[in-house]
């Protein structure tokens, strides 16, 4: 019935030469998070029989209680952070202020109506949407736990994106008060006076960013000798100046080993014998795949330290189980799993076979960080080619020169282009900026495209904006 993920009666075929079911496909996908929400409608589209199991909420977890709440949070410090620098736009006596009741409201607002947007979508597309907890319990059945009793389903594909949650480690107990996993932050209770940041990652910079924008005192604990380990110098060093401009105190070369509390709020120990006192603790130290009770040893899956090996198809070590998402050990980027979700559609439905079929290159997906100044990358970073011992040609254009940064009243930053001096082809960039995480996206089309520099040269961008910089890098 399945030869490599791809049931044998299920494809048809049009005189037009549209694919339609034939037999139908039983999909079932455990998570509802984007790598779930967009294989159940796409594979739906395609004429497959879908049912999804959630246990939390339809969006996903890490989606609609991480990214959506973080980055709204960081908007509203962001139109502070603004409004407190307005003597450079012409204004005068501008004192903002956050109302945490009304920022809660708002964010349960975004998280109810996205919610809403999602399931009213699913459920429109005769997808099959079980509240409850889901498990493999055979090669072809699946488990739904219920408040109501189990219900078994029979299925030709098994689709497993449960996800990831915030990581805790033994030398600390979050209470939700006082010492917070990121999820605890959303916002918190109160608002802290002064918050020690543990991890000095993506996240972690954001939440500096974002409760320094709140008016907190921020210290951030970093374990090596800059912030954004993983990231370019260059860009790391950028807002690392950034913070420092803005009182941010960071202890570097630190590996914090504790989290306690104290009568008046958190002390925070580190390995070289340092100690950060603070109101408030918040972890930020990674994730943990939801791997824990999905029944993965019933069909004998590849799993590495809890994430489920895939190939080239998100397909497992199992010929119709696949995985997507932060389960699957790629990039824990909405993008990357929704694409991954897509793909799994494409390809359980058989239409790779019939269609021009991209392989994902995870190489290739473009990221942000939504600091201030914002941070994206796309593509071969500078310092990695130069590892590798790789010939690239490297332009670089600060925002100094930009005529709509100027009436922005805001030039940090710049951009950087990373091409093949032979050839000419974008094979990367990064951007330090105001909405580099818009203006990373003319990167990754290219990128992604093969366009050359002189692509972008050529390009007739709109007068004033802050993208003509990238043709300006491209030069």
């Amino acid at each position: 019935m399945i030869d490599n993920g791809t049931p044998q009666a299920t494809i048809g075929r049009r005189a037009a030469g549209t694919l339609v079911a034939v037999a139908e496909t039983r999909l079932v996908i455990i998570g509802g998070g984007p790598a779930g929400n967009t294989c159940a409608t796409h594979a739906a589209r395609h004429g497959a029989n879908v049912t999804m199991i959630e246990r939390d909420v339809v969006g996903g977890a890490a989606h609609l209680w991480d990214c959506i709440p973080s980055k709204a949070m960081i908007a509203t410090g962001g139109a502070m952070s603004f409004l407190s620098r307005s003597e450079g736009m012409g204004l005068a006596d501008v004192q903002p202020a956050v109302d945490l009741d009304a920022l809660r409201s708002r964010l349960d607002r975004i998280e109810t109506r996205l919610q809403g947007q999602m399931s009213s979508l699913l459920e429109s597309q005769g997808i099959d949407i079980i509240r409850g907890h889901g498990r493999i319990t055979g090669p072809h059945r699946v488990v739904a736990e219920t408040d109501t009793g189990d219900r078994e389903l029979e299925a030709d594909v098994i689709v497993l994106a449960t996800g990831s949650r915030p990581r805790i480690p033994d030398w600390c107990t979050p209470d939700g008060n006082r010492i917070l996993t990121t999820r605890d932050a959303y916002p918190p209770a109160e608002m802290p006076s002064h918050l020690v940041v543990i991890g000095s990652g993506v996240t972690g910079v954001e939440f500096v960013h974002m409760f320094k924008s709140f008016g907190a005192d921020v210290t951030l604990i970093v374990s090596r000798q800059q912030v954004l380990p993983q990231k370019d110098p260059e860009v790391a060093a950028a807002l690392e100046e950034d913070f420092l401009r803005r009182g941010v105190r960071l202890l570097k070369g630190a590996r914090a080993t504790g989290a306690d509390m104290t009568d008046e709020g958190v002390r925070v120990t580190t390995d070289d014998g340092r100690a950060v006192d603070g109101s408030h603790a918040l972890l930020a130290i990674g994730s943990l795949p939801n791997s824990e009770g999905l029944g993965l040893d019933s069909v004998g899956l590849d799993i590495d330290g809890g994430y489920i090996k895939i190939d080239h198809n998100c397909l497992s070590s199992v010929d119709h189980v696949y995985a997507a998402g932060d389960l699957s050990g790629k990039l824990p980027l909405s993008s990357v799993a929704a694409m991954q979700g897509r793909k799994i559609a494409e390809h359980a439905m058989g239409l790779h076979r019939d269609r021009p079929h991209r392989h994902l290159d995870y190489d290739k997906a473009a990221s942000a960080i939504f600091t201030e100044p914002e941070i994206a990358d796309v593509g071969l970073a500078e310092a990695d080619a130069f590892a590798e011992g790789r010939k690239i040609r490297v332009t670089k254009v600060p925002f100094t020169v930009s005529a709509k940064a100027m009436i922005n009243d805001d030039n940090r930053g710049f951009v950087k282009i990373v091409s093949d001096p032979a050839t000419g082809v974008v094979l990367g960039g990064s951007i330090v900026g105001r909405h580099a995480a818009e203006l990373i996206s003319v990167l990754a089309v290219a990128v992604t495209a093969g366009l050359t520099v002189n692509d972008l040269v050529e390009s007739l961008l709109v007068h004033p904006t802050l993208a003509e910089v990238l043709a300006e890098a491209a030069e």
